[in-house]
């Protein structure tokens, strides 16, 4: 099934080619490898796999690496997308942050983790769009916030 064919209330998952047909980001910025579990306006579900590979490792922290807590937020942002992007309300268009609120860090997330990530659509309202993220490791809650993004046609 591609994009195109996808509605409202569908339950999906996605890989990666799947996810980069909805999103722009490339390497080393995608941050996103599998929606798991998706409910198309609803709910976003799946995870990215981290290695010692990673670029920002390599400056964050030399002989202590910690995926940077922006670069999880931004990994929510990415997932977040997989719950409207399809929609053909936002056909076309990008997701650019408005705003973070409620932004609580829990534990380190490090080389080696899958940092499973669930993201709930709390309000539409026009060209934003509110959710509730989190991110986890081995169930462990890691991060959560809420995130506010403004849609806007692509130029």
């Amino acid at each position: 099934m591609t994009t195109e064919q996808m509605t409202e209330g569908q339950s999906i998952q996605l890989d990666i080619m799947q996810i980069m047909e909805l999103i722009p980001h490339r390497y080393p910025f995608i941050l996103v490898d599998r929606v798991t579990d998706c409910v198309l306006g609803k709910y976003c579900k799946g995870y990215k796999n981290l290695t010692i590979n990673e670029e920002f490792f390599c400056g964050h922290f030399p002989g202590n690496p910690v995926m940077p807590g922006v670069l999880q937020l931004e990994a929510m942002a990415q997932m977040s997308a997989g719950a409207l992007a399809p929609l053909p309300a936002y056909k076309g268009k990008l997701f650019l942050y408005a705003g973070v609120d409620a932004v609580r860090f829990r534990r380190q997330v490090i080389p080696g983790d899958r940092f499973d990530m669930e993201t709930e659509v709390i309000k539409r309202k026009g060209p934003l769009v509110k959710v509730h993220a989190k991110g986890s490791v081995n169930g462990q809650l890691a991060v959560e916030a809420d995130l506010m993004f403004s849609v806007i046609d692509k130029k």
